[in-house]
C-alpha cells in the first residue's frame, strides 16, 4: 500500500477501484456551415449544420467528455436508453461498459443511431478513467504510435474553382503531404476541378477522392482509371456505396493497381467492418471513433484489420482519433475534416494542429485534454440544459 504518513492513500488506482459513476449530462450543439450560399455539398448529399451530441460523465468530482457527429435525435436515444445503464457502474473499464449499453439497446437497434449513441458515452467513459488517473488518454492505450498522419480532407463539389484551390494549397503549405476533394456530384466537372487543384499543388502532394457512394459500378471502374492516369489520385473512397461489397471488391481487383479503394466510414459494429474485409473489398479499411462503438470499437476494430494484414485509417473526429488511433497497430492517417476541425475549435479548448503532417497528443494534459467552451457552444445548443 503506497500511503502518506498521514495514512492517506495517494494511489489513484486504488481511488479508482471505488470509484462509481454520479450522473450523465447531454447536449447537442448545431453549427451552420460556412460554405456557399451557407450549403456544403458531396457526391450524394447537401447540408447546412453539422450536430455534435457531446457527453458529459461525471465520477468522484471529474467529468469525462465524449461525442459524435449526427442527428440531435442522438442525444435524446442516450438519455432514455444508455445514461441509466452507466449510472452507478465501476469507472474501471469502458469495454465492459459498452457491453452492457449494446445489450440494452438490442431491441432499440444498434446500428446506425445506437451505434452513434454508445459512442459518444463510450468515449466519456475513456476520457472520465483517463482524467481520475491523472493521464492524458494515450497513456491508457496500448499504444504503438505517438502521433498520427493527417490528410486534409474538404474539397465539397460546390465550391469554386479559387476556394477549392485555396483550401487544399493551405494544407499543403501547412506541411500536410495528402488532400482530399470531394467528387462525382457531377462527374463531367471533375477534370476541370481535380485539373485546377493538381496544378495548385503541384505533384508531390498524394490526391485523393471522395465519391460519397454516388457512382455504378461501370462508372466507377472508368473514372478509377482516369483519376490515376491523368491526376495520379492514389486513393478513391466509397466510388460506390460502402453496401455495395461485389462492387468494392470489383474496383479493388480490376481498377488500376496503385489507386487504392477505401470504405469503413458508415461500419457501425464488428461484422460491418468484417464484410468489407472478406474479400478483401477495400485496400484500405476506415474506422469512425464517434460511430463504431468509440474507443472500445476502434480498438476491436483495429485487432480484425490486423489479422488481415489490412491497414486502418481514421475518418474525422480529429480531436478524438488524434488519441485513439495511436493504439492501432495498422494505422495509416487520419482525416482531417474541415467541418470537424471547424466544429471543434469552435466548443473546445485544447484541440490540435498539424506538425509535420501530423497530430500528436498533448500528454501535458489528462484525458483528451479538451475543455468546453461553454460560452460560445451555448450560441449553438440545441439540446440539454443551459449551463448558464
Amino acid at each position: 500500500m503506497n500511503e502518506k504518513s498521514t495514512g492517506e492513500n495517494t494511489d489513484p488506482g486504488a481511488e479508482l477501484d471505488q470509484c462509481r459513476i454520479d450522473s450523465v449530462d447531454v447536449h447537442a450543439f448545431e453549427v451552420p456551415t460556412d460554405g456557399p450560399d451557407g450549403t456544403e455539398e458531396d457526391g450524394t448529399l447537401q447540408w447546412d449544420s453539422t450536430t455534435m451530441v457531446l457527453v458529459q460523465v461525471h465520477a468522484a468530482g471529474r467529468t469525462g467528455l465524449g461525442y459524435t457527429y449526427g442527428d440531435v435525435s442522438v442525444a435524446s436515444f442516450i438519455e432514455s436508453k444508455l445514461a441509466d445503464v452507466v449510472k452507478g457502474r465501476d469507472v474501471t473499464s469502458p469495454p465492459a461498459l459498452s457491453h452492457l449499453m449494446g445489450r440494452q439497446i438490442r431491441n432499440a437497434g444498434r446500428p446506425g443511431l445506437g451505434a452513434m449513441a454508445i459512442s459518444a458515452v463510450d468515449v466519456a467513459l475513456w476520457d472520465l478513467k483517463a482524467r481520475l488517473l491523472g493521464l492524458p488518454l494515450i497513456h491508457l492505450l496500448p499504444v504503438w504510435h505517438d502521433r498520427v498522419p493527417v490528410y486534409g480532407s474538404g474539397g465539397f463539389t460546390n465550391y469554386s474553382l479559387d476556394r477549392l484551390t485555396d483550401q487544399l494549397t493551405g494544407w499543403v503549405e501547412q506541411g500536410i503531404p495528402r488532400v482530399k476533394l470531394k467528387t462525382s456530384r457531377d462527374p463531367e466537372r471533375d477534370p476541370q476541378r481535380l485539373t485546377a487543384v493538381r496544378t495548385a499543388i503541384g505533384g508531390e502532394p498524394e490526391l485523393f477522392t471522395d465519391a460519397n457512394g454516388a457512382l455504378g459500378r461501370k462508372q466507377a471502374l472508368y473514372w478509377a482509371y482516369r483519376f490515376h492516369d491523368e491526376w495520379d489520385v492514389r486513393w478513391m473512397e466509397e466510388p460506390v456505396s460502402s453496401a455495395d461489397l461485389e462492387g468494392l471488391r470489383m474496383l479493388r481487383e480490376r481498377g488500376p493497381g496503385p489507386l487504392e479503394i477505401a470504405a469503413g466510414e458508415y461500419a457501425y459494429t464488428m461484422r460491418d467492418f468484417t464484410a468489407l474485409l472478406e474479400g478483401p473489398a477495400v485496400d484500405c479499411l476506415q474506422a469512425d471513433v464517434t460511430r463504431c462503438g468509440g474507443i472500445t470499437g476502434v480498438l476491436e476494430a483495429a485487432g480484425l484489420a490486423s489479422a488481415r494484414h489490412v491497414d486502418l485509417s481514421a475518418h474525422c473526429a480529429p480531436a478524438v482519433s488524434a488519441h485513439a488511433f495511436c493504439a492501432v497497430r495498422g494505422l495509416r492517417h487520419l482525416e482531417y475534416f474541415h467541418d470537424h476541425v471547424r466544429l471543434e475549435r469552435l466548443l473546445f479548448d485544447g484541440t490540435l494542429s498539424p506538425d509535420g503532417g501530423a497530430l500528436r497528443p498533448d500528454t501535458r494534459r489528462p484525458g483528451l485534454g479538451l475543455e468546453i467552451k461553454w460560452p460560445d457552444a451555448e450560441r449553438f445548443r440545441v439540446y440539454g440544459p443551459r449551463t448558464t
